[in-house]
């Protein structure tokens, strides 16, 4: 985490994070790592957010999208727009809910590819910051992401009814 240098930026409030995010899912060639405590819909729930989640989804058959939600209740009362990309795409995202372990987790992040990130340390507060090229953290983050995500159960409520 380089304070000074271009590719980072600090985070005071949402409208922050919605242009750091949008900005890390643009570049995403690969990949997203999400951990989230509710999807954070001042954030994620944006049309130009799920655009740009649903084209690196398109873009490969190699692409992924991985999301973590401690309490998805609100998003899926809510119709979060992400959540019914998630069921349409689900070749190339999941969402899950973390473990006992981790489900008392406090922060917030989204990892693009393994080089960018998003951070915030508390979730409940749009305090933090985004670096799109910080393949030292955004890596280490992963590493975290990746233990998270094999703990978590896949989450039944997303996916779609069949009537």
């Amino acid at each position: 985490m380089e304070t000074g240098s271009p590719t980072y930026r600090k985070l005071t409030n949402s409208e922050d994070n919605r242009e750091a995010a949008l900005q890390l899912a643009i570049q995403a060639r690969r990949s997203l790592a999400m951990f989230s405590r509710d999807l954070d819909p001042l954030i994620y729930d944006t049309r130009e957010f799920v655009a740009a989640a649903q084209q690196l989804a398109l873009r490969s058959s190699y692409a992924r999208i991985r999301i973590v939600v401690i309490d998805p209740t609100p998003a899926i009362k809510n119709g979060h727009r992400l959540i019914e990309l998630t069921r349409r795409l689900s070749s190339y995202m999941e969402i899950r809910r973390p473990s006992e372990d981790h489900a008392r987790l406090a922060e917030a992040y989204l990892i693009s590819d393994d080089t960018g990130m998003l951070y915030r340390p508390l979730a409940s507060r749009y305090e933090g910051f985004a670096d799109t090229h910080d393949p030292f953290e955004a890596r280490n983050r992963l590493r975290q992401f990746d233990e998270i995500w094999e703990s978590a159960e896949p989450e039944p409520e997303f996916r779609r009814l069949g009537l």
